[in-house]
């Protein structure tokens, strides 16, 4: 199944709500777009502590899909991703074009009429025990899906 196929329900303008102490009130502006059989996915936050991100989800030769995430500090990560329609996983176990100083490991949930993904990062230093470290709520603004 291609890409576009797959992730179509992430296309579409959503809000970001940040789930962390110290950031009540943190709001994001998060765009889910087709660029054929890529998806592309902008992310705005309006706190200048955080960065600003594009990522490009692809799948690879064995079909599995394949996050490259970029941000405004310089960071650039690949993360391996998993949709199954209503779980979203990333995960980045190994290192990539930094080294791997800890694990990382992302789990959205979409609700069952697809308008919020409740989600939660998570970060390891073993890749085995892992502990939360904010939680991202995406509200659907707009659906791109028909452009």
């Amino acid at each position: 199944m291609s890409v576009s196929e797959t992730l179509r329900g992430f296309v579409g303008r959503w809000e970001l709500t940040v789930d962390l102490a110290g950031a009540e009130g943190v709001r994001g502006d998060v765009v889910f777009e087709l660029m054929g059989d890529i998806l592309v996915q902008r992310t705005t936050v309006l706190v200048v502590e955080a960065p600003d991100s594009c990522c490009v989800v692809v799948a690879g030769p064995d079909g599995a899909f394949v996050q490259h995430y970029f941000d405004s500090r310089g960071v650039a990560r690949l993360y391996a991703m998993t949709f199954d329609g209503s779980t979203w996983t990333l995960e980045r176990t190994t290192p990539d074009f930094t080294p791997l100083e800890f694990c990382q490991r992302f789990v959205g949930s979409f609700d069952a009429d697809g308008l919020r993904i409740a989600g939660e990062w998570s970060s390891s230093g073993d890749g085995h025990t892992w502990r939360r470290d904010f939680g991202l709520t995406y509200q659907r603004v707009a659906d791109l899906s028909a452009k």
